[in-house]
């Protein structure tokens, strides 16, 4: 179908320099397909209007000054002028369309009605031949985020080399965070690029069910457990974190029947194995943080147990993070819409069971100990660094005492080779402070590390010595009976005791709660049904420009008010 030529929007409605709004180019009601209009400096530009990751609709983000269009929801990143992916999550860019603007000021585009359903985008691809390398070209180990984005990154800026993906998994890199917030164990359902496109599109050799034994690094080669010694120029490590268990009877791996981790596919086809479509098991969570919350709530949200109970070190969950007031609005929204059951403050002490569980002994929070009958029982206590093969590597520096790997703020791993790159669980990297080391644990933070080495690794190629930092803010996503949005300055957690100035309702899911250190700043975000406030903070925060935690306090500063086309 040749595209259509389009009256779009009247002089009169075209968005002011530094805003942006979307209009209806075919459809109407529900079936409408929407343009979105950026204006940038007095320019119109057009583009697609959903972001190409989850397709939140743009016209909701914010656009700023330079261009930059960010998603309301996860914080991906666009250029609004051509529509180029920037920032992780997302991977395909926007679709661009030329603006011609008649003697009226009337703007019109040129866009087919198929293109635009759905969360249309443009994926990025290799253009032109592979480069042959004797020495192996640019090899990633790991297929999670980090090695999706290094990819897509570096084919974006012209890499043009070989590149070799090593994942342990059965299945080329996936969503990972579908996982816990939707228990979907259909990888089709969450796979990012198929194998096809890996191979045919990005020119990627994948190699799964495969993992790294340790590194040959006088050689410059990667031993791989199919017992291949694999040749780099680039490597990327990149291999995630392991789930955590608990050192308490009947935890052991193989110890009971039916006592889950969670991580991957085949973790999730084991729980829903083990839950059945009856709707008949108890269910005990172990862990109030991210994995086991949104596991709990999954499992209760989607009627797939009889009770489903958290257990929990803190007193509300995600104490430690969102603080007191945030966590206990979520135990209680979940206590009331879930019915989930909460022991807090509470210590495991084993898990029982005769060759398969029925029960979690825990000391509660008087001292007393009480007994939770479980049919499943899901361990979310935490990852550690998969960094084992690393202690098998000559010549690898000392890892740090969690086991992770030191990396400077180009995300190389400090005292090695300048093309050997660690990122993502793994990684302990300088805050943005430059006082202090941090390790994050999440997918974004993970992604956007991946395209900032992808695109180092590209200009490497070009013979540019330049190396570009990892400077995003960390923006997290969790889904805790609503969308819970989080962004930090990207340094250590507080320090302080000061609790965080809460504005609306965590209990009823629509809230924004601002932290700080003690130091008067604001420290970090955390938002639920409040878009794009997230967003727009970190954008703040990122210019140096957020107002003063007191300010916000006492409502001189509203971080939504602020325009910042004008800052």
């Amino acid at each position: 179908m040749a595209p259509q030529r389009i009256k779009l929007a009247a002089a009169s409605e075209l968005p002011k320099p530094g805003q942006k709004k979307d209009f209806v180019a075919f459809g109407e009601g529900d079936d409408a397909s929407k343009i979105l209009l950026s204006n940038v400096k007095g320019e119109i530009y057009a583009t697609s209007a959903k972001c190409t990751h989850y397709g939140a609709p743009l016209a909701n983000g914010i656009l700023t000054e330079e261009g930059h269009l960010v998603c309301p929801w996860h914080g991906a990143c666009f250029n609004a002028k051509n529509g180029d992916i920037e920032d992780s999550p997302a991977l395909d860019s926007l679709l661009s369309f030329p603006v011609e603007v008649d003697s009226n000021g009337d703007v019109y585009v040129s866009a087919e009605e198929e293109q635009l359903k759905g969360k249309p985008g443009k994926p990025i691809s290799c253009s032109g031949s592979i480069k042959e390398s004797k020495q192996g070209g640019l090899v990633i180990v790991g297929g999670g985020s980090v090695g999706i984005h290094v990819i897509e990154s570096a084919r974006k800026n012209g890499y043009s080399g070989p590149i070799t993906l090593v994942t342990s998994e059965d299945h080329a890199p996936y969503d990972r965070t579908k996982l816990s917030k939707g228990l979907i164990a259909d990888a089709s359902a969450v796979v990012w690029r198929s194998p096809s496109h890996l191979e045919k599109v990005l020119k990627v050799k994948v190699k799964t069910g495969t993992s790294a034994q340790s590194l040959l690094l006088s050689d410059n080669k990667v031993k791989l457990s199919s017992g291949e010694d694999l040749p780099y120029e680039h490597l990327v490590l990149a291999t995630g974190g392991i789930p955590k268990r608990l050192p308490v009877p009947g935890a052991k791996e193989g110890e009971l029947e039916n006592v889950h981790l969670l991580r991957g596919l085949g973790h999730v086809e084991g729980i829903l194995s083990a839950l059945g479509d009856k709707q008949d098991k108890d269910v005990v969570v172990i862990g109030s943080s991210f994995i086991g919350m949104e596991a709990a709530i999954a499992m209760a949200g989607q009627k797939k147990a009889k009770s489903v109970s958290v257990v929990g070190m803190e007193g509300v969950p995600l104490e430690a993070i969102l603080g007191a007031e945030v966590g206990k609005g979520i135990k209680d929204a979940q206590e009331k819409n879930n019915g989930l059951k909460f022991y807090m403050k509470a210590g495991v002490q084993s898990i029982e069971g005769d060759g398969k569980v029925s029960a979690v002994k825990i000391k509660d929070s008087n001292g007393k100990e009480v007994s939770i009958k479980a049919d499943v029982v899901l361990l979310g206590v935490g990852v550690g660094p998969a960094t084992n093969y690393l202690k098998e590597s000559k010549g690898f520096p000392e890892l740090e005492k969690d086991g992770s790997v030191l990396v400077d703020s180009t995300l190389r791993v400090q005292n090695l080779s300048s093309s050997v790159f660690a990122a993502g669980d793994i990684a302990t990297f300088p805050s943005f402070n430059g006082k202090e080391k941090i390790r994050i644990e999440h997918w974004n933070v993970a992604g956007n590390q991946g395209r900032a080495i992808g695109e180092t690794i590209a200009n490497l190629e070009r013979g540019e010595k330049s190396a570009r930092k990892y400077e995003k803010l960390p923006i997290f996503w969790s889904a805790m009976g609503g969308q819970l949005r989080f962004v930090s300055d990207g340094n250590n957690a507080s320090t302080g005791n000061q609790p965080p100035h809460v504005e609306g309702s965590p209990a009823e899911g629509k809230f924004v709660a601002y932290y700080t250190r003690g130091d008067g700043k604001v420290s970090a975000v955390a938002s639920m049904g409040w878009d794009p406030v997230m967003v727009q903070s970190a954008e703040l925060m990122k210019r140096g420009t957020m107002g003063s935690f007191d300010d916000i306090k006492s409502g001189k500063f509203d971080p939504l008010k602020v325009e910042l086309s004008a800052q």
